[in-house]
């Protein structure tokens, strides 16, 4: 690998299907500049903790608390959806602090798949991250954010325009450096959550609480699985996000420490606001209204300060949005970076830029592909098979952590607590969101599908190419 990790004394050895030569380390020339520059390690605690935070929270836990109130009627299943999504997020955090502990390389999860089940998983890891989940996410928030933005500025633009050069923007800041990047997201991940915090008090302490009885009953509907696994759908899109600040691990000061906490204290506070958040919409607008509502957090504001706090809200939202896509454009390029490093990609995409220390160009990939699909307006539908991908990916990392310790039984410094059932629960609960998904939207998963399975020819393709270079260069 070209990143700088220090491999633990336990660290767990590549497949001998695929070894990589090691690569010496960065030569500094007679001119002062780097021959072989590599990323630096400048991120702590607090940066990992707003990556991981960064990563979950978008715009969407300004709307769901709705989608969940419209398939669950009570309100002890109204917030306790929230505390479930929750525990399966905080399951899924314990297994990849572990991870993070005994794998702290560039590339997270790609490199815990690549290094327990080899390099054609990673590979389509990587693949369908930059054609479908991530990229998608990221066109739809663009989106999202370009439509609130416009509300408040009324410029006469096109959405699509506004969201490409927010992600125009952000390309080029990341390109600085992942200090430069990082500290943006930091900036942003506050005001998210002095957004949230504002919404919560603006529920609880300035909102009159809706009166039982003052609204018509709502019809009463049996909480069977069937609602309950509608209403958690939801909740787990929200709760996504929180493995894509692994893909930094090689940019991190202490990874084996900083990553493994920030994961569970980011999943742990974005549990705490997004349950309140839940509370605070039920309160001031009772099970009725908010099922009914399209916009909860713009009715909570509204009745608590009228105009102005439809437009705090408004702002509030899209610069969590904005948050998001910045959480994005930092850490996903890292698993292109760490699928050139292993000869799966294109060259440049492998590089790093000798004075910022970044993958540039694995940053500006990660930007088109996302400008374009925003501006190709497929967003919405991407959305719908996004998470039928995306959780197989959770099922089959977490299943990692059973391999890594069958080879390497000792101690990590950071252990999944109640292993193997927490764990065991967390791949049960993936794969129950993914059949689900695959239930209620058969063609478009279908769609998710078939863009994955695209990515078996291609991983070949660049096989061959590695087996190659290293035949004729030997």
């Amino acid at each position: 690998m070209l990143s700088d990790v220090e491999r633990p004394a336990t660290a767990i050895p590549l497949s001998s299907r695929f070894e990589l030569p090691i690569l010496p380390p960065p030569v500094q020339a007679r001119s002062g500049r780097m021959t072989n520059p590599q990323l630096v390690r400048r991120l702590g605690l607090f940066d990992a903790t707003m990556l991981v935070m960064g990563g979950i929270i978008g715009s969407g836990i300004f709307l769901n608390s709705a989608e969940v109130a419209r398939h669950v009627s009570t309100p002890f299943l109204i917030v306790g959806m929230w505390l479930v999504g929750g525990a399966i997020a905080l399951a899924g955090a314990f297994v990849y602090a572990e991870l993070a502990a005994r794998r702290p390389e560039v590339g997270g999860q790609y490199a815990y798949l690549r290094d327990a089940w080899g390099p054609l998983p990673a590979f389509l890891y990587g693949w369908s991250l930059l054609l479908v989940i991530q990229s998608g996410g990221m066109a739809a928030v663009a989106i999202m954010f370009a439509r609130h933005f416009l509300d408040l500025v009324h410029w006469p633009v096109a959405d699509a325009a506004v969201a490409s050069c927010a992600l125009a923007l952000l390309t080029i800041v990341n390109c600085l450096g992942v200090r430069a990047g990082s500290n943006v997201q930091n900036v942003l991940m506050l005001l998210k959550i002095a957004a949230i915090l504002a919404l919560v008090a603006a529920g609880v302490w300035l909102a009159a609480p809706y009166i039982d009885g003052a609204t018509p009953a709502p019809t009463q509907r049996p909480a069977g699985l069937a609602a309950i696994g509608a209403a958690l759908t939801p909740v787990m899109f929200a709760y996504g996000g929180w493995q894509t600040a692994s893909f930094l691990s090689g940019e991190m000061r202490d990874p084996r420490r900083d990553l493994a906490r920030g994961l569970v204290l980011g999943v742990v506070g974005v549990v705490v606001l997004y349950t309140a958040v839940a509370w605070a919409c039920l309160r001031t607008l009772g099970p009725q209204a908010l099922a009914e509502s399209r916009t909860p957090a713009t009715t909570v504001m509204l009745i608590a300060l009228g105009e102005t706090g439809a437009t705090l809200i408004a702002l509030g939202i899209a610069v969590s949005a904005l948050g998001f896509l910045s959480q994005s454009m930092l850490s996903a390029p890292r698993v292109y970076f760490a699928m050139a490093e292993d000869r799966l990609f294109f060259a440049r995409v492998g590089r790093v830029d000798e004075r910022t220390h970044a993958p540039v160009f694995a940053i500006v990939l990660q930007g088109v592909v996302a400008i374009a699909i925003t501006l190709s307006g497929t967003y919405g539908q991407i959305l719908n098979y996004v998470v039928s991908v995306d959780f197989i990916w959770f099922a089959l990392t977490a299943t990692a952590l059973f391999v890594y310790r069958r080879r390497d039984p000792g101690r990590a410094s950071f252990q999944v607590p109640g292993h193997p059932w927490t764990t065991a629960f967390f791949m049960l609960a993936c794969t129950a969101t993914v059949l689900g998904t695959i239930y209620n939207h058969p063609a478009d998963s279908a769609i998710g599908f078939g863009i994955l399975l695209a990515g078996v020819p291609a991983f070949h393709y660049w096989q061959r190419r590695r087996n190659f270079r290293r035949a004729t260069s030997s």
